[in-house]
Formats: C-alpha cells, structure tokens, sequence
C-alpha cells in the first residue's frame, strides 16, 4: 500500500478497509489519498475520484480535540458503498 504507481481500486479499497480494522490511521490515509488527488497529470474513473475524494479528508475534525467530522460508521458505509457500487 505504498508504491509509487497510481493506485488501482483496489488499493483505493484496501486502505478504506485499513481505517475501518484500524490498521492504520485516518492522517495516514488522509496523506496517502491527498498525495494521489492532488495530481493533476492523473486521470481517474468516476468510482475511484470519488473514493478517493472521501479519503482525503478522513481526518477532518471541526476543532482541536474535537470528534471527527465523519465517524467510524461513516466510513464504514462508505467503505460498503464502494464495494457495492464496485461490484457493479
């Protein structure tokens, strides 16, 4: 989950699944999608813009010390959304 390619969907998945097992931390998910969404030479397909979209962001809180803006169920909905809407 750290290579220099542009990632697939799959890899977009397994670290939305990564947040939610608690594998690794919403700022290192954060930085991981900021890196890829940011760049303006890539192209993405619809699915893996938005994915990545809510990735980048993962770790916004409204105030020092506050909750997160979106909770854990938030993103496991999201992490179900994607795999249903991969599935197809």
């Amino acid at each position: 989950m750290s290579g220099n390619d542009q990632p697939d969907l799959g890899e977009i998945e397994s670290w939305f699944a990564a947040v939610v097992e608690g594998r690794v931390s919403r700022d290192a998910a954060d930085r991981w999608a900021g890196r890829w969404f940011l760049d303006d030479e890539l192209e993405w397909d619809d699915l893996s813009r938005w994915a990545l979209e809510l990735l980048y962001g993962i770790d916004l809180r409204p105030g020092p010390e506050e909750p997160y803006l979106h909770d854990d169920e938030q993103v496991r909905e999201w992490l179900e959304e994607l795999r249903r809407r991969r599935a197809g």
